[in-house]
């Protein structure tokens, strides 16, 4: 059968790739060390399991709005106002089938053939792909451990173009688990003020800060900005509830109204029973997630000592997320029974089959001397998965 040409314009995501391999290995009886997946390995809060349980009982079965029920929306709202002092009306609220889907939604809404979209590097996996499949062209933005893996205005200037229809920041970052400042959001919001282009915030992994960092919006720390920013969020990473599949837009009334439009002619409203679970996730207790971040600390600096340890290696003591992002390409050219190490996808080969270690290859973020190690599993799978990386590392000649 002959496929559309957009098909073969992207990849399938390398991180549900990398998982699936692992999970699959496992399945045949292997003891394979899975650093890949992006979620929290907690399970989600009862509080919210009960919510759902609940809207089943009471038959919250049905459809909803396309773009959420008003309830959640406020939910939404209420969240916006009291943790990035944002202000926003329901019209200028989408909810979809996760953050990632969100995300799809702007691109399809806001960029059109010829447009550019920038986008720093390293970089989440789908960025790029989404704005391609809207007809778009990314330009990126090459970041780097001496400068924390953060973009400066004058970068940001530099690439702008009569062309440029938005700018993509994800903070903390995935893969590098690097957080803006506030001066630093700033500095790059007077760029910004200067030019016209949309400013699209992945906030995902907002709550997932970690040596006392506060979380700040590019909207937040320059009000003149919001009519021009859409911040996106969920409750998948900070609730543990990648599952549920929840995500949520921000932003211009008209920009709202054309993705869900886009929406209603693909996925039509998110799960019902998922959206009354989000209204309590984002409305009740949050005690299980200050658990869970101290939690994470405690791995992300283990994790991230063990990896500096290693010959030939170094790591960026990342300030949010639940990720590693450590440089490996001190050992490419060395090899193991005659197999030369090259990239990060020789690497990453190299680890699963001798090792069996699974962890993503630097190269899908756009950074090809770096490879990224999930923390959102055990301390007990941590420290065997670094021993056998250790070994693995030493065995390379």
């Amino acid at each position: 059968m002959h496929l559309a040409d957009r098909v073969n314009k992207i990849k399938p995501s390398p991180t549900l790739a990398i998982d699936a391999k692992a999970k699959a290995l496992k399945s045949q009886g292997l003891d394979v060390i899975g650093f890949g997946a992006g979620e929290p390995d907690f399970d989600t809060p009862d509080n919210i399991k009960e919510a759902a349980r609940k809207a089943i009982e009471t038959g919250f079965t049905k459809y909803t709005p396309v773009g959420g029920t008003d309830e959640l929306k406020d939910a939404i709202i209420a969240k916006l106002k009291r943790d990035n002092a944002l202000d926003y009306a329901r019209n200028e609220i989408s909810v979809a089938c996760g953050a990632k889907h969100s995300l799809y939604n702007i691109s399809q809404a806001l960029v059109q053939e010829g447009d550019e979209v920038i986008i720093p590097a390293p970089y989440w996996v789908s960025y790029p792909d989404q704005v391609i499949l809207a007809g778009g062209k990314p330009v990126f933005i090459e970041t780097d451990e001496g400068a924390a893996f953060k973009i400066t205005p004058e970068q940001l200037e530099k690439v702008i173009t009569k062309n440029t229809r938005a700018l993509i920041l994800n903070s903390p970052c995935n893969p590098t688990g690097s957080t803006y400042s506030l001066d630093e959001l700033k500095s790059l919001g007077e760029v910004c003020l200067r030019h016209d282009f949309a400013i699209i915030t992945d906030d995902i992994y907002e709550r997932l800060l970690y040596d006392n960092q506060t979380f700040y919006n590019i909207a937040t720390a320059l009000p003149a900005l919001q009519p021009r920013v859409i911040v996106v969020n969920g409750v998948s990473k900070t609730y543990s509830m990648t599952g549920w599949r929840i995500g949520y837009a921000a932003g211009p009334a008209d920009l709202i109204s054309a993705m869900t439009k886009m929406q209603s002619q693909s996925t039509s409203n998110p799960c019902s029973i998922a959206q009354k679970a989000a209204v309590e996730a984002l409305n009740g207790p949050q005690h299980a997630v200050a658990s869970m971040v101290v939690e994470f600390e405690k791995r992300r600096t283990y994790i991230i000592d063990r990896l500096n340890a290693i010959p030939g290696v170094s790591c960026f003591k990342s300030t949010g997320a639940f990720y590693a992002f450590p440089n490996f390409s001190q050992i490419y050219g060395k090899s193991f029974e005659g197999k030369v190490i090259c990239n990060s996808t020789d690497f990453a080969a190299y680890l699963l089959e001798q090792a069996r270690v699974a962890l993503v290859p630097g190269i899908a973020f756009g950074a090809d001397k770096f490879v990224r190690l999930s923390y959102s599993t055990s301390m007990r799978n941590i420290t065997e998965g670094l021993d056998r990386i250790d070994t693995a590392v030493r065995n390379l000649k």
